[in-house]
């Protein structure tokens, strides 16, 4: 199991660097328009995003499910915010990717500006998530 968490640990910040990459890089080689909002790199990104999304929320778990009477606060405050976090980015990346995806085509509750807003908004918070989740694992398998 040790070796598990290991090698959960690096695709976590693997994925990380990867978002935090695209999102900063994007605006270089791609143009945004109308028709085109993103560039295609996103389609290879988002399924690793949603797995390190789903591993998250599972390790997150685990590590929220080991916080008891005995343990610290900063465990306590970092088992928490990791868990709810992972639960607030799945929220909205599994929401938009869906959207994007047309997988509700009759759904006209945001425009393309507010989708464009929430990707930024998952882009700027995954990495640390999946770093700061990552490295515990990483520190949790020695």
């Amino acid at each position: 199991m040790e070796g598990l968490k290991r090698f959960i640990g690096i695709v976590l910040i693997v994925v990380a660097a990867i978002v935090a990459i695209q999102t900063i890089l994007e605006p270089i080689y791609h143009t945004s328009t109308d028709e085109s909002p993103y560039s295609s790199t996103w389609d290879y990104i988002n399924p690793l995003s949603a797995i390190s999304i789903i591993l998250g929320l599972i390790f997150g778990y685990i590590r929220l499910s080991g916080v008891g009477a005995d343990s610290s606060v900063q465990e306590f405050i970092a088992a928490n915010t990791l868990f709810y976090g992972f639960i607030f980015i799945a929220i909205i990346f599994f929401w938009n990717w869906f959207g994007i995806m047309e997988v509700a085509s009759d759904f006209t509750g945001a425009s393309h500006s507010t989708r464009s807003l929430v990707w930024i908004l998952v882009d700027a918070i995954l990495p640390p998530l999946n770093i700061a989740m990552g490295i515990h694992l990483m520190r949790a398998s020695e």
